[in-house]
């Protein structure tokens, strides 16, 4: 029996618990409210713009109420708070279908938003990070790949529900799926919690470390540095994405072909995950923190100046590197350097940062856009930042590193 085997074998119940929460998150990401967008916008006679507005907003109000939820995971227990969580996913999940008005759709995109996207990896990545430490970067790697399986698995589904029940009772069928599998299976999984001091020995690179208050982290400066790479991969993400059919309009790519990127991206995603996790636990998310912006940056630059079809599965594969390497390696980095006791409070902070920065990418380089900034400069402008941000991950590194050896001594 292989290690992996072992340690899924041992801590099987808590990973899939994990997993699950990633993957039912789904019904909350971008990707899956997209598939109804057409049908959303026909319904209330919305434009493009009408409705990425709408959405911004919903968005935004999502990230404004996640950091006064967070804390609900360090004072209550997690299958507590994710019970709670997926019965308001699935609620939003009704409530879309049957939105009447402007205001009741935006309020069913906020709480699709803010339980699904916000909430249930919140729910997910604290779990995680307070079960485990010794072995947290397998752990984290592994749950996290729950939301790149439901990526390539519920657009299929949906569709194919949509043809039988239309979209909207493919709507209200996530809800009873939420209600009917995800929250027995979850709540089944997550009951009984993982003690980490008594499952396993603590590694010699990870020791004890003192448990900060969210309000100690916001006024530590090592944060706002860490954020400054942290942030990265969710914002040029996001962006590329939204603008995806202008780029291939600029390079001269067909779409079809520019779809298939996405497999390439799916596949870099998952082995650097999986690699990255081993990685984590053996040296430590500190000591690896620049490595997830180098490939994004050479990304930027290839999206930008690349002209050959070529071009396409190269930038592709390296975004999927960083993607992969990043939801590691931050999945672990904020109990290394904080502790577990007030995790749900501090990552909910972190969260609602990416959710942020999903949100106004999209918006900021659509408006240069607008006015005539070229996109090919400003993906090359996403690249400098990525590996200036590198630079800046390298020397909080070695301070932190530097920090933690004087401590030990």
């Amino acid at each position: 029996m292989t290690e992996l085997s072992r340690f899924l074998t041992r801590d099987g119940r808590w990973i899939a618990g994990g997993f699950l929460l990633c993957f039912f998150s789904s019904f909350g990401q971008t990707f899956f409210i997209a598939l109804s967008n057409a049908e959303i916008r026909a319904a209330f006679d919305l434009s493009h713009g009408d409705f990425g507005v709408l959405y911004m907003v919903a968005t935004l109000g999502s990230a404004a109420t996640l950091p006064f939820l967070g804390g609900l995971l360090d004072r209550h227990s997690i299958v507590k708070v994710a019970i709670g969580v997926m019965v308001m996913l699935a609620l939003a999940c009704l409530a879309l279908p049957l939105a009447g008005s402007i205001v009741f759709l935006v309020l069913s995109l906020y709480l699709l938003r803010l339980f699904g996207q916000g909430m249930m990896t919140e729910i997910a990545h604290t779990a995680i990070g307070k079960w485990f430490v010794a072995s947290r970067g397998r752990a984290i790697s592994i749950s996290t790949l729950g939301q790149h399986v439901g990526t390539a698995i519920f657009p299929f589904l949906f569709v194919a529900a949509s043809a039988v029940f239309g979209w909207r009772g493919a709507w209200m069928a996530g809800a009873a799926v939420m209600l009917a599998l995800a929250l027995p299976l979850i709540g089944g999984l997550v009951r009984r919690e993982r003690d980490p001091l008594t499952a396993e020995p603590l590694s010699p690179n990870k020791a004890p470390v003192r448990d900060w208050s969210r309000r100690e982290v916001l006024l530590d400066p090592k944060f706002y540095a860490a954020l400054i790479g942290v942030l990265a991969p969710p914002f040029i993400g996001t962006t590329i994405f939204f603008h995806q059919v202008y780029l291939t309009e600029l390079k001269g790519w067909p779409l079809e072909v520019f779809a298939l990127g996405f497999t390439v991206m799916s596949l870099a995603t998952v082995a650097s995950t999986l690699v990255a996790g081993s990685l984590v636990d053996r040296y430590t998310s500190v000591r690896l923190l620049p490595s997830f912006l180098v490939p994004l940056g050479i990304a930027c630059f290839i999206a930008a100046w690349g002209t050959g079809v070529w071009a396409i599965f190269v930038f592709m594969a390296l975004l999927g590197l960083s993607m992969g390497l990043s939801s590691t390696l931050v999945g672990s980095l904020w109990p290394e350097l904080y502790g577990a006791a007030h995790l749900g409070a501090i990552r909910s902070i972190v969260i609602s940062s990416a959710v942020l920065a999903t949100a106004v990418g999209p918006g900021i380089t659509g408006y240069l856009i607008d006015h005539d900034v070229p996109y090919e400069s400003q993906l090359a402008a996403m690249g400098v930042y990525s590996l200036i941000a590198a630079v800046v991950m390298l020397g909080l590194s070695r301070r932190i590193v530097s920090q933690q050896v004087a401590h030990a001594h």
